[in-house]
């Protein structure tokens, strides 16, 4: 399911539509690097060529393909 969620990027606060897979997955990566959700979400802000949105199902998908990589 589609939800919004308000997350802060550099001291603002703004909302992502993001699918709840997403959302756990980027839960994830975000503890498997020690780092915050709001951290995690502005390094992918800062690298963004798109919207906030797709960018963080890019940067999902993306970690999902190395874990794959490792395991094959």
């Amino acid at each position: 399911m589609l939800r919004k969620r308000s997350v802060t990027i550099a001291g603002h606060r703004t909302s992502i539509s993001l699918e709840d897979e997403f959302w756990s997955e980027l839960v994830r990566i975000a503890a498997d690097h020690k780092t915050s959700l709001n951290s995690l979400i502005s390094n992918i802000d800062e690298a963004r060529a798109t919207n906030l949105s797709s960018a963080i199902r890019l940067h999902v998908l993306e970690d999902l393909k190395k874990v794959r990589e490792t395991v094959c």
